[in-house]
């Protein structure tokens, strides 16, 4: 009798996602970015350490505004940060609704 060979699959890191209810807040927010014609395009990214959904004005450039959620941070600063086109953060937070919020505050120009 032989033996039954077992392969085992190479341990592959845990990545970061965003779950069901944060994508249904974050699309809604895109949705109605799409509506005001300030957005056309996005891309999710789901890392070891954190999870981004970049919105972008036109989709060959550099994303317009990223939701970040980075749980390490949880404690500290709020697992959830909204960045503008140069990097600055506009919002920082715990929950993604009041951190979300940022977008309803105020209108954003986008600048060709």
């Amino acid at each position: 009798m032989g033996t039954i060979a077992t392969f085992a699959r190479p341990a592959q890191p845990m990545k970061i996602a965003f779950q069901r209810r944060e994508m249904n807040l974050i699309l809604d927010i895109y949705g109605r970015l799409v509506m005001s014609g300030q957005a056309k395009d996005y891309a999710i990214g789901m890392h070891k350490d954190q999870a981004v959904f970049a919105i972008f004005h036109r989709h060959a450039e550099h994303p317009t505004w990223r939701i970040i959620k980075t749980p390490a941070l949880a404690g500290a600063q709020g697992a959830y940060a909204v960045f503008g086109a140069q990097g600055q953060i506009l919002r920082r937070g715990r929950e993604l609704r009041q951190v979300l919020r940022v977008f309803a505050a105020r209108r954003f120009e986008v600048v060709s």
